[in-house]
């Protein structure tokens, strides 16, 4: 259920960030039970990292201080909209609902435009700026012969 309080959170990390010179403008919370697990900004310059994101740095921490890979019972509040690498990392996390502030659009408007990523990846692979190639060589494919037969494996 949404919570004015955790929003702010998130957009108060953004600001720190622009502020602070400690990344980009972007913040976000993950709840549970109506309380805070984790709270993070953007870390993408500082950590040289560019999967440094807000949400997915969030996701992280989270996951790591409730001791689980899923976020079942959750909530994230995030600054801005998540862009696509943070959606899908988002649905991997499987929280129970995400709420935004700010749009894609405000973030394009401040040179975050991540409607390019949409485009590439409806184009065919070859096609890509960054062109995809499939190489299948041998043994590719074992190591899902293996987990399908594994008895040991943990789903996800």
């Amino acid at each position: 259920m949404y919570e004015k309080r955790f929003m702010e959170e998130a957009i108060r990390l953004a600001v720190e960030n622009v502020e602070k010179g400690k990344g980009g403008p972007f913040g976000a919370v993950i709840v549970k039970d109506g309380q805070i697990v984790a709270a993070c900004g953007n870390t993408v310059t500082p950590d040289n990292d560019p999967t440094a994101h807000a949400e997915v740095n969030v996701i992280r921490t989270a996951c790591r201080q409730l001791g689980t890979f899923q976020l079942t019972g959750c909530e994230i509040y995030c600054s801005c909209e998540p862009c696509p690498m943070c959606l899908g990392a988002i649905y991997w996390a499987r929280p129970e609902s995400v709420y935004y502030a700010c749009t894609k659009e405000d973030a394009a408007e401040a040179g975050f435009d991540d409607s390019f990523i949409y485009k590439e990846i409806a184009l065919p692979e070859a096609e890509r700026t960054i062109p995809f190639l499939n190489r299948r060589e041998h043994p590719a494919g074992e190591e899902f012969r293996l987990w399908r037969e594994s008895e040991e494996k943990t789903e996800y």
